[in-house]
This record gives structure tokens, C-alpha cells and sequence, in this order.
């Protein structure tokens, strides 16, 4: 099991920390726009299955690290949802019922979040979950969503290579991401020389596999080195030597979770600039900048669908709204806000099937509209994706980051590319 952390060592403020264990704390403004509210059903028709619905509430887990090296990350996230619900509650709830969280840590280690979902799902009989960071955890927490018939909604930006009837998958996949940031960055700096360096699970190896398979076979370029460290992992002095002496054209990394501030720190210690030399992540966030420090990452590049600095009305009320419960110091990033679609889309679609049941709800998943979506808009693919734009930014001192490209149309999810596998 992965060892708590500090708040110091996380990149978190003991206050936020305690605000955050101990729940929300003032009113949330009201969401983006109207919607309809419903007079509650009888509940013996809109819950066959057992779930923890009753006349005037319906029960909702929410599972990630609040504790240990991916607090960092996972923090925003946790907020997201309790913003979501609150405004949810606030418009009258989901088919007339207020949602009531049941909060539980999956602190950082895989085997826990496994061990919680089955709690969730099983002893509290919560209709849905919205859950997990990394796909490690999600991995782990997937048999059990499948056996008992949960219903998660997974926020990160992952992988793909997966489809579950039971998870409705609100990040990227590869080639709304990987693909598209590898497509950018050697269109726009003729980059031909890639050294990868990620934290050493599922996510960052397999996107590196897709990557590396796009970098030699379509991009024609070449792949200089490749390294992988513990996750928690502090000391990146051997592998910063490593790329020094290789001189790519890009340093392509995905280190996740607390790693990122050291990496970051010991990177400009260095002395390597990346106003000079490009690095393009696609696992960096304002959330994690949060900690690492803007001085210590500007001129980075991110591919995400989203970033706080978006100028749309839908994310200006969004950001409003969440610093209004948080705090003005807080930030959003992209998982943040792929947090905070679970909730609503989950909301639409039992109102479109009249139901909390799981099966009729994932039945009425596929064509769901956010259209206050924070980022602009998503749709909901039959294999449980969204629809959404890819986006490219540059890490700023401020700890903000600047879009320099946007995909000019939404990228329709494909999470099982050929030639990628």
C-alpha cells in the first residue's frame, strides 16, 4: 500500500484537505442553466433492483485517493462531484429524490479501491459511483462493478482498449489525446525524436505503447528513450542526465500524481528550459501545477479537452461556482471537470429512462447532451465515450495554461484503434 502523505508533500493546503474530508461547506451556486425537476415516482417503479433509493433520497458513492501520492490529482475531482450533486440537489434532485453521498478513500492503492467499491456497491447498494484516477485503480475496482452490476463513472483521461457496459467513461481516450498531441507537436516543431519517461503502471506504459507505435509508424520519427518510474518515485536526477545527453526534439511524459513535483523541480535544477526545450504531457493539469509551481513548469505543453483558462459562459459560471464552494485559491483541471460531467450525465440519463435501475439506465446512456457542458459540449457514444474536442495549451508562470490549438470539430471516441493494439 502506498504510504500517506503530507499535505506539504502532496501539494495540498491543510485547510482545503480538511474541508474536503469533512465535506462541502456553504450554499453552491445554482447550475449552469434550468432544468426540469420531477415529481417523485413511486419508488417501487423506479427501483427494481434493490438500490439504496428511497422516497426522498437516492444514494451515490464517490471513490478516489483523498490520501497518499495521487491526492494531488484526485482532490479536484472529489470536489467536482460534491459541487455537481449540490446543484443537482439544489434543482430538486434526480426524479424528485436529493442524492446523499457516501464518501470513501480509495487512498492511493489499487487492492483498497477494489475493496471499497464491493463496500459501495454491496453494503450500501449505491446506484451509481463516480470514481477512480488512475487506470490501475479502475482495473482493480472493474471485476467488481461487473459482478455485482455497479454503474461508475470514470473521469481520467486513460488508455482505452476498454468497453464496459457498466462504466461510462467521461476523459479521453488515446486518440482523442495521445494521437492527436503526437499529430500537433510534429506538425508544429517538426519534432522527430521523442524520449519518453512515465510512472511505472498500466496508464503510462500503454499509452506509451500506442505512442511509440504512432511515433515510428505514421509520424516516421524515432523514439530515443523510454523509462519508467514507482509511482511516489522523488528523485529523477539519472533519467534528466539521460535526456540531456539525448537531445530529443520532445521529452513525451506522463508521470502522474506527487512524482510530478519533483520531476518538474529537478527538470529546471537542471537547467533545462522548456521555453527551448519542448515537453509535451498529457498527464499535467492545473491541479497538479498547483503544486509543482508555475515557474517550475512554464512553457511546457498539455494535451487536454480542458483547462480552467477556457473562455466559454458555460466554464466562467463553472469556475465561479466552484471557487465560491472551494475557495478563490483553488484550480480546475481537466479531470476536475470530467468529474463534474458523472453526475449530470448520470442525472439525464435515469430521467430519460425513468429509472434508477442500472441496466435501464446504461440503455439510456448513448446520445445523452451536455450541452452546459464546462468544456462546450459532450455526447455520450454508444461504447460509453464521449464525443469532445482535443486541446493543446502552454503551461504559463501563473500556474494557468494558454490553448494554442483546438481541434476544430468534436472527435468521435474510438477507444479499440487498429494498428494500435
Amino acid at each position: 500500500m502506498a504510504k500517506d502523505t503530507s499535505d506539504t508533500e502532496n501539494g495540498l493546503r491543510s485547510p482545503l484537505r480538511r474541508k474536503l474530508l469533512m465535506g462541502m461547506a456553504g450554499l453552491p451556486a445554482l447550475a449552469m442553466m434550468p432544468r426540469p425537476t420531477f415529481a417523485a415516482a413511486p419508488t417501487s417503479a423506479v427501483n427494481t433492483t434493490g438500490l439504496a433509493v428511497t422516497d426522498t433520497e437516492v444514494t451515490v458513492g464517490i471513490l478516489h485517493s483523498a490520501t497518499g501520492t495521487m491526492a494531488i490529482s484526485e482532490t479536484g475531482t472529489i470536489q467536482a462531484e460534491k459541487l455537481a450533486i449540490a446543484q443537482i440537489n439544489e434543482m430538486g434532485g434526480v426524479l424528485g429524490r436529493k442524492i446523499k453521498i457516501i464518501q470513501e478513500d480509495g487512498a492511493s492503492d489499487w487492492p483498497t479501491f477494489a475493496e471499497k467499491a464491493k463496500k459501495l456497491l454491496v453494503n450500501d447498494h449505491c446506484a451509481a459511483v463516480m470514481g477512480c484516477w488512475t487506470s490501475a485503480s479502475r482495473k482493480a475496482a472493474l471485476p467488481v462493478f461487473e459482478q455485482y452490476n455497479g454503474l461508475l463513472y470514470y473521469p481520467t483521461f486513460y488508455e482505452g482498449l476498454e468497453q464496459s457496459k457498466n462504466v461510462i467513461y467521461t476523459g479521453q481516450e488515446a486518440t482523442q489525446q495521445i494521437l492527436a498531441s503526437l499529430d500537433w507537436v510534429s506538425k508544429e516543431k517538426g519534432a522527430k525524436s521523442f524520449f519518453m519517461i512515465g510512472s511505472d503502471y498500466i496508464w503510462p506504459r500503454t499509452s506509451n505503447k500506442i505512442a511509440r507505435k504512432h511515433i515510428e509508424n505514421v509520424l516516421k520519427g524515432t523514439v530515443v528513450g523510454e523509462e519508467y518510474y514507482p509511482l511516489g518515485h522523488t528523485q529523477f536526477n539519472s533519467v534528466i542526465n539521460k535526456i540531456k545527453l539525448k537531445k530529443p526534439d520532445v521529452i513525451f511524459a506522463d508521470v502522474v500524481g506527487g512524482s510530478n513535483v519533483a520531476f518538474y523541480k529537478q527538470l529546471k535544477a537542471a537547467g533545462i528550459d522548456l521555453s527551448k526545450q519542448t515537453l509535451l504531457t498529457i498527464s499535467v493539469t492545473e491541479d497538479e501545477i498547483d503544486g509543482i509551481g508555475g515557474d517550475n513548469i512554464a512553457g511546457a505543453y498539455s494535451c487536454m479537452k480542458y483547462f480552467q483558462s477556457l473562455k466559454n459562459p458555460n466554464n466562467e459560471k463553472f469556475v465561479a461556482a466552484f471557487k465560491k464552494m472551494w475557495g478563490e485559491k483553488t484550480v480546475l483541471g481537466d479531470v476536475t471537470q470530467a468529474g463534474y460531467l458523472g453526475p449530470f450525465l448520470w442525472k439525464m440519463a435515469v430521467e430519460k429512462a425513468g429509472s434508477f435501475d442500472v441496466d435501464k439506465v446504461v440503455a439510456a446512456s448513448p446520445g445523452i447532451e451536455f450541452k452546459e457542458a464546462p468544456e462546450g459540449y459532450v455526447k455520450v457514444h454508444e461504447n460509453h465515450h464521449l464525443w469532445s474536442k482535443t486541446r493543446v495549451a502552454k503551461a504559463l508562470p501563473t500556474g494557468q495554461f494558454e490553448v494554442v490549438y483546438e481541434s476544430p470539430e468534436l472527435i468521435e471516441p474510438n477507444p479499440f484503434p487498429k494498428g494500435y493494439q
